[in-house]
């Protein structure tokens, strides 16, 4: 039986003398953060979070804490894609609380996640806004190796998203999909495709959608995508469906390049290590 290995992460940026300071980094097991990184100048943070295992095996649990104070502003990815192994029966999880303070942004941009054929992974995320925060994240997740022509003919992956502001909900997510289900081929669910991606952006910009739906593309053979509001307004919802989830951070990332200058006041700056 292979060892699990839990972990965690706190993060804790903060703003001082109007520089964007990652002011706490604290872990345990195998996630940290070696360095704070300042591509656009002092105002925003871009931190590179690191799983050296570089796979998620069998019994395995996952949690990140990250919270951004006041008027700070924060970007996360990780390095590389997130493999989530077969299991011998136990779960694996991932558990993320984001917190963002008034006046603060988060943007939550992690690499895509690969379960492997056989895999039971829980994802949950947990998105905490006060007053005028800001954020944009994505998730996006491959069942099976459409490389070597995989399927996900067994095994379970269950995710849920929640977003909160102020303590009033905004979205509220909730999908599993079981190995060799009906879900995966219907046209009801995921008709054959084995990619998708969730892009959720929370913000107060009223062009917010009119500006994603500019640059989102028409149904192809490459994937489907679509834009949507939800709710009163703030929140705005992009979604895939497809065979490759490197196109959909590719069409993700397209988004968020049109949206930051309007919600951030900043053009994109990627972050170095997607071209690594």
């Amino acid at each position: 039986m292979t060892q699990s290995w839990p972990a965690s992460l706190e993060l804790r940026v903060e703003t001082r003398a109007s520089c964007s300071l990652l002011a706490h980094s604290r872990h345990h097991g195998p996630l940290r953060v070696q360095r704070a990184f300042y591509p656009e100048g002092p105002g925003v943070c871009h931190v590179c979070v690191l799983h050296p295992p570089g796979g998620v095996v069998p019994g395995d649990q996952l949690d990140f804490d990250v919270r951004v104070g006041a008027a700070a502003r924060a970007l996360v990815t990780t390095p590389a894609a997130t493999k989530i192994y077969r299991s011998d029966g136990r779960r694996a999880a991932q558990r993320t609380r984001l917190s963002v303070a008034p006046g603060a942004t988060l943007e939550w941009l992690p690499q895509e996640s690969i379960v492997f054929d056989g895999a039971r992974i829980d994802f949950e995320t947990t998105v905490a806004l006060e007053g005028d925060a800001v954020f944009i994240g994505w998730d996006v997740q491959c069942l099976g190796r459409p490389a070597i022509a995989e399927r996900f003919t067994f095994g379970q992956c269950r995710s849920s998203l929640e977003i909160v502001r102020d303590g009033v909900p905004l979205f509220i997510e909730r999908a599993a999909y079981e190995g060799g289900s009906d879900v995966l081929q219907g046209g009801f669910g995921l008709a054959g495709h084995c990619a998708l991606g969730t892009m959720v952006v929370v913000s107060r910009e009223a062009a917010a959608l009119d500006i994603v739906r500019a640059v989102v593309p028409p149904p192809s053979a490459e994937g489907l995508f679509s834009a949507t509001r939800i709710g009163a307004g703030d929140v705005v919802c992009c979604r895939y469906l497809g065979s490759s989830a490197s196109r959909a951070r590719e069409q993700f990332s397209r988004i968020w390049s049109a949206l930051r200058p309007r919600l951030l006041g900043r053009v994109a700056t990627y972050p170095r290590i997607w071209s690594t």
